[in-house]
């Protein structure tokens, strides 16, 4: 491993919203990470799935929190729609276009023709999150797709932060359509693979890491894409998460916070009975009905990483589990793993005690 975890890499693609800001308010100490990645060389590239923002506007609501980004930095779900139209119809096509400004301008950029109603006789209609989103796009869009017309949306995560809490997202906007219609979208967006190729061919990666702060997106991309992935606890998914990770969303490298780009990081010995991370050690189960332990000492974030590690190890030794348990995260926690998270985030982290089977993904 290099001197830092981010020299081993061409490019890093982040995630947005729970990596480098939540809400619009950055992450503490995320801008200066980046900042110090890039003055090391670091080539930084952000991924999102969010369709509503232009580049050019993510770009400066990155620079107006410190973080640098330019336009060209950007890769949108909103783009990847774009070429994943393009790439099945003929120039200058016509796509409903249900969302905000910036699915049209993307969808133009492709030389294909956004439209809003089905009287044009669309050959696609694709679909992104807007607030402004109302019945009447809804109805364009449904006569079009029962027209025969191909149904794209940009992304289908189910939910979205907001400053009242959680509200619904782009992937639960689009059952309107597939309820009344029957037929199912083609995503652009984590995880699916669209948005990842429209991220390589963009920042021109050869090696890139993927960062994010969701098992069920960013990681599952990176797997999906066969690509090494870091998940950071500063969004959605925590250590209780990890630990019961299923194979398909296990990250490659474990960190709090995106300071862990700057630092070599620390080697995960797995052994046949467990694994250790620098003075932890965690012991797999002997039985069906065992648990799996964890002692030691030091940084809690490097006991997190022997667990996952070990609790992976158990999962896949032992399949089908149906009684293997792990230890709560007291011991982590006392040593100020969780502490150090947002504090919206402390009510996910309840004790450690799951049955990892797959009643508990």
């Amino acid at each position: 491993m290099p001197d830092a975890l981010a020299a081993a890499y061409d490019v890093l693609l982040l995630d947005l919203d729970g990596v480098v800001y939540i809400g619009g308010t950055a992450i503490p100490g995320a801008p200066e990470a980046l900042t110090k990645a890039k003055e090391n060389g670091a080539h930084l590239g952000y991924v999102t799935n969010n369709a509503s923002r232009t580049p050019a506007a993510v770009a400066a609501l990155l620079n107006g929190m410190g973080a640098p980004a330019t336009a060209a930095d950007i890769v949108t779900s909103a783009q990847a729609a774009a070429r994943l139209l393009s790439d099945k119809l003929p120039p200058k096509s016509k796509v409903l276009v249900i969302g905000a400004l910036a699915l049209r301008l993307a969808i133009r950029e492709r030389g294909l023709i956004p439209v809003s109603s089905a009287a044009e006789n669309p050959q696609a209609v694709v679909q992104g999150y807007s607030p402004g989103i109302n019945y009447g796009g809804f109805a364009e869009g449904g006569l079009a797709v029962r027209a025969g017309a191909l149904f794209v949306g940009t992304n289908a995560d189910s939910t979205i932060p907001s400053a009242r809490g959680t509200a619904p997202g782009n992937g639960s906007l689009l059952q309107v359509i597939e309820h009344a219609t029957g037929v199912k979208p083609q995503i652009a967006g984590k995880p699916e693979p669209p948005l990842h190729r429209e991220s390589i061919i963009r920042t021109g990666a050869r090696r890139p890491l993927v960062i994010g702060d969701r098992l069920d997106t960013d990681i599952e991309a990176a797997y999906n894409a066969d690509t090494d992935s870091l998940l950071v606890l500063t969004g959605v998914d925590g250590p209780r998460s990890v630990v019961l990770a299923p194979p398909h969303q296990r990250p490659t490298y474990i960190a709090e916070t995106l300071d862990a780009l700057l630092a070599p990081y620390p080697q995960v010995d797995r052994t046949d009975d467990g694994a250790s991370c620098a003075g932890w050690t965690a012991t797999a189960p002997t039985t069906e009905n065992g648990t799996l332990t964890l002692t030691g000492d030091g940084t809690a974030i490097d006991g997190l990483r022997a667990l996952a590690a070990a609790a992976w190890a158990a999962h896949d030794q032992q399949a089908p589990l149906t009684a293997i348990r792990a230890p709560d995260l007291t011991t982590l926690r006392d040593c100020g793993l969780i502490s150090r998270m947002p504090a919206h985030q402390m009510s996910r982290q309840a004790p450690l005690c799951c049955c990892l089977s797959s009643c508990c993904r």
